[in-house]
């Protein structure tokens, strides 16, 4: 059974997901099948499957999101420090071909967000990041070729 890293706030996104999803969805869509049966016949009753459907993508989704914050492994990202980027780290990049400058935060799978700046622990960026230190240069492998950048900064937020 495999940790999951993640930091304190995306386990707390999980955690009211959870929460939504139990509290809130589960019953909504209960008292949809509810009135669903209401209306009668059920092999005909669009409503009744579109709910029975629903209340199985929920229970599939409560699931993974039990699973995951059962095997989640709270790194806490402010107690780190040092110059090596590792799992939590906010990395100030250089293109090196177009000079555009780029900020990443490494993060835990389920935290991934690339347009708000968050990577993925195991996304390819990420893989190449781990180890190197400010002044590195790395050569990353993406979809529309190989990208260099240097590191300008690490720190630990």
């Amino acid at each position: 059974m495999d940790k999951i890293p993640m930091t304190p706030e995306g386990f707390k996104a999980l955690e009211e997901e959870l929460k939504d999803r139990q509290q809130v969805q589960r019953p909504r869509i209960i008292n949809a099948i509810a009135e669903a049966r209401a209306h009668g016949d059920l092999s005909e009753n669009a409503e009744y499957h579109s709910a029975k459907e629903q209340q199985s993508l929920n229970e599939g989704r409560i699931a993974e999101l039990e699973d995951k914050l059962s095997r989640a492994e709270v790194i806490d990202v402010t107690k780190l420090s040092g110059s090596t980027i590792k799992f939590g780290a906010t990395v100030k990049l250089i293109d090196e071909d177009t000079e555009e400058e780029k900020t990443y935060r490494i993060v835990g799978e389920s935290e991934a967000d690339v347009k708000s700046g968050k990577v993925s622990i195991s996304s390819p960026i990420a893989r190449a990041l781990i180890g190197k230190k400010t002044g590195d240069s790395v050569e990353v492998s993406t979809p529309g070729g190989g990208k260099s950048y240097e590191i300008v900064d690490v720190a630990f937020r």
